[in-house]
């Protein structure tokens, strides 16, 4: 009888063993997939415990690796594009032990979605998608913006298309990249002919998505900034029914997540400061701005320096007016029933003198 308990016994034990092992086992590969994010970092800090030579070794290497920021890459005629280009920002940065790396998105939109999961630092947007972020509860924090550059975002419609004003878009097909300066003009553009956004039949469509749709004649307008407008306008794809000149009443805005912002402001500083120079730079040289960027936008140098006039750069600051203008913007947002709830954009505003401690001198005169 003890034996055959034993034996029982022995038989329970290794049952549970068995179940511990493979609980142990779906544990170990969980964990794994977790931390193979942390890299050789995390590898030298196992090691660590091995010998005091791989302490520091560890600490040797952990104080030599770089931080990233991640700076969303820019293929307009625009300031952002020269600086990754002419490589400033890169030095500037070297001795805060900061490199650059500079991912590509499709539109706004996706640069804040991305800005929220933590896959990008820095973003370059219109005054919407700051606003469709802020209603989905992103701690988002606006760092500065720009002047409205209104004649570099225009309407297309094909060629030879009859339709001759915006009126005519009256149930017609229009694409767009949700919650962009396209959506947001468009908006304005119907309302100015006397039309509401539910007139036409809204086509929801990345800037890629929408450019083939649109040569394939699958959509009647698309509203669409540059370079899509001129590199369609030059193969004689599109002509342009209106641009936003008249209609843009506000500009781009640089932003962040609260939490890169909290943890870096240096680095935030020394980005502002050599954007504000590169936005001087190209303004004042149009011609060596068309050599530099002419692969970036597919078009010819030519092009470029008569594009260069659609353009207002520099920096602006942040001031109570441009506050109450995206207050303006989120506002009719949800009159228009596209945001879930109302949302109070000063949340992602910081104070005057935050502003102050990141924002180039030369651009606080401005004010």
């Amino acid at each position: 009888m003890p034996a055959l308990k034993g034996k029982f016994e022995f038989r329970k034990s290794q049952r549970t063993t068995r179940r511990s092992l493979l609980f142990a086992l779906g544990y170990c590969l969980m964990l794994s997939t977790v931390l193979s994010s942390c890299g050789e970092a995390k590898n030298n800090t196992q090691q660590s415990a091995a010998s005091p030579e791989s302490v520091a070794s560890s600490t040797t290497e952990k104080s030599t690796e770089k931080q990233v920021v991640r700076i969303v890459r820019s293929k307009q005629l625009s300031a952002l594009a020269v600086l990754e280009k002419q490589g400033s920002l890169e030095k500037r940065l070297e001795p805060l032990g900061f490199k650059v790396q500079w991912p590509e998105f499709a539109a706004g939109p996706q640069q804040l979605e991305a800005l929220n999961a933590n896959g990008l630092d820095i973003a370059s947007t219109a005054e919407s998608p700051p606003v469709f972020s802020q209603a989905a509860g992103a701690p988002l924090v606006y760092l500065s913006t720009t002047r409205p550059s209104g004649k570099a975002i225009s309407l297309l419609v094909p060629v030879n298309s009859p339709i001759k004003s915006v009126a005519d878009l009256k149930g017609k097909k229009v694409a767009f990249q949700k919650a962009s300066i396209g959506h947001y003009l468009l908006v304005k553009a119907l309302e100015d002919a006397g039309l509401k956004l539910s007139d036409v039949q809204s086509v929801f469509l990345t800037p890629p998505d929408a450019n083939a749709a649109f040569s394939q004649n699958k959509v009647d307008a698309w509203y669409i900034w540059e370079p899509f407008v001129t590199r369609n306008v030059e193969k004689k794809i599109a002509r342009v029914l209106a641009d936003g000149g008249k209609l843009r009443d506000t500009g781009n805005f640089y932003s962040t997540s609260r939490q890169f912002y909290q943890a870096h402001p240096d680095v935030i500083k020394v980005f502002l400061e050599e954007l504000q120079k590169t936005e001087i730079w190209t303004k004042d040289h149009p011609k060596e701005v068309a050599q530099l960027l002419a692969p970036v936008t597919q078009l010819d140098p030519a092009t470029l320096e008569i594009m260069h006039d659609k353009y207002d750069y520099g920096l602006l600051p942040i001031t109570d007016k441009t506050i109450t203008k995206q207050q303006e913007v989120a506002d009719k947002w949800y009159s228009l029933g596209l945001i879930p709830k109302k949302v109070n954009v000063k949340e992602g505003f910081l104070t005057p003198e935050e502003y102050a401690k990141i924002t180039p001198s030369d651009v606080l005169a401005t004010k």
